[in-house]
């Protein structure tokens, strides 16, 4: 199963990197396999550093805003536990990891993790169906380049009227900032 979520690593000048990421893990939630592209920051921080710290979150702005870039301002961060690297302090639970593999024999590679620390911020508040149309929005996002434009656009099209139900003023804004990104992409 993929869990949407983001993950923090450490950019060589010292700074948090922070990315959305869905890995594939088990029913446990004991095995995470991370499959950033070999292009993305996620991957050469974890390369590099091999750990970082795994979210699960029931803030989906914070989740589009990095998808497209436009985090403007770093969350509040608190120190991982066990491994080098940042926790942010509004998820509701991190998961702190060390990188076992890596196979980057393909532009998509897989890092295999074996997790250290685990920890719970606060309970999961859930998502309504605007929440789940924007992880899928911001998912439609990061994939401009492998998408037909003509499919993207009726994707956003479906998910603009789940918005338009469910969403509150501030998760209207979030998916607004999403369509605005793809359409200019």
């Amino acid at each position: 199963m993929i869990i949407e979520g983001l993950c923090t690593t450490t950019n060589p000048d010292g700074s948090t990197n922070i990315a959305p990421m869905g890995p594939i893990v088990n029913d446990e939630l004991t095995s995470f396999l991370f499959r950033p592209f070999q292009s993305s920051a996620t991957f050469q921080n974890l390369q590099s550093t091999r750990c970082g710290v795994f979210h699960v979150t029931d803030d989906v702005g914070i989740i589009a805003r990095a998808a497209i870039g436009t985090l403007s301002e770093m969350p509040h961060l608190i120190p991982a536990q066990s491994v080098d690297g940042q926790v942010v302090a509004s998820a509701c639970r991190w998961y702190e990891f060390e990188v076992v593999s890596i196979d980057d024999s393909q532009a998509r590679s897989e890092i295999r993790t074996q997790l250290k620390h685990t920890g719970t911020l606060r309970e999961f508040w859930g998502y309504n169906r605007a929440r789940h149309a924007i992880l899928e929005a911001s998912i439609l996002a990061t994939r401009l380049q492998l998408l037909k434009a003509e499919e993207v656009r009726k994707q956003i099209e479906r998910l603009q009227v789940i918005v338009d139900k469910t969403a509150n003023d501030a998760d209207k804004e979030t998916f607004q900032l999403l369509v605005s990104f793809i359409d200019n992409h």
